[in-house]
């Protein structure tokens, strides 16, 4: 962090409207670098991450590429004939056990990481199940992203992440998006040299808003139970409880 961007923080921290020290935040980095090999998106996240944990939030930053992430759509993959290893579970329950998650990912041909695209996927795979009030189970949770590369793509990335964590659940902050991109071209990554991805105004900025923007509706949600559980259960729309409407199973 940049000793003009921690001013900022201190400064912000020091009147900071609520607490924040029982949260937890988990970045999911999608690299295709795997651990130790450098990752250019990780140092975006270490500035978010500083942000967070000036406000006592607690963190994590998880690289799913260290781990066996088969395709499919199954909660355990391990349990079909077609996979004999499926870490996904364990990393499940690292994304249930947060009340923020980024996703962040490298920019590939205009488009998020193979990996960003594995873990929507499985993600995805667990929709069917519900939470304790009866809703689909990610809600009540925040949802945001951080985006590198050398090349145009960002706000299309961010597009996607964004629709694809509302769609299964997760509530989207204003600004949830933040993102650094160098020259067009083979040009230098974020912690390269010279780059000048670490002194960017315009990113350090949007970074540090999407923290508090996060922040500030994760304390929101949690003190207030999450999201209403009122015309969002899918047993009561199953079960005719809707109005005007016929459930399916009663058509005639």
């Amino acid at each position: 962090m940049s000793q003009q961007l921690k001013k900022i923080t201190e400064s912000q921290c020091s009147g900071a409207p609520s607490k924040y020290n029982d949260l937890k935040v988990l970045f999911l980095n999608c690299t295709l670098n795997r651990t130790p090999v450098l990752s250019h998106t990780e140092g975006l996240i270490e500035v978010a991450k500083k942000v967070f944990e000036a406000n006592g939030v607690t963190t994590k930053v998880i690289r799913p590429v260290d781990y066996v992430i088969p395709a499919g759509l199954g909660l355990d993959m391990s349990q079909t004939p077609e996979w004999e290893k499926d870490d996904w579970p364990m990393l499940q329950k690292e994304v249930d056990a947060c009340d923020i998650l980024v996703l962040c990912t490298s920019v590939w041909l205009g488009e998020k990481s193979s990996v960003c695209n594995r873990v929507l996927e499985r993600m995805y795979g667990y929709t069917h199940q519900f939470n304790s009030k009866g809703q689909y189970r990610d809600y009540g949770k925040v949802g945001a992203t951080l985006i590198t590369g050398n090349e145009d793509g960002v706000k299309h990335c961010a597009m996607n992440i964004l629709f694809s964590l509302s769609h299964i659940g997760y509530t989207v902050p204003p600004q949830a998006d933040a993102g650094w991109m160098g020259e067009a071209g083979p040009g230098p990554s974020y912690r390269d040299e010279g780059s000048g991805g670490p002194e960017n105004d315009f990113t350090n900025r949007n970074t540090t808003f999407l923290a508090w923007n996060c922040m500030h509706l994760a304390r929101m949600l949690k003190d207030n139970g999450g999201i209403p559980a009122h015309g969002n259960q899918p047993d009561e729309w199953e079960a005719g409880c809707k109005a005007g409407f016929d459930s399916p199973e009663h058509k005639r």
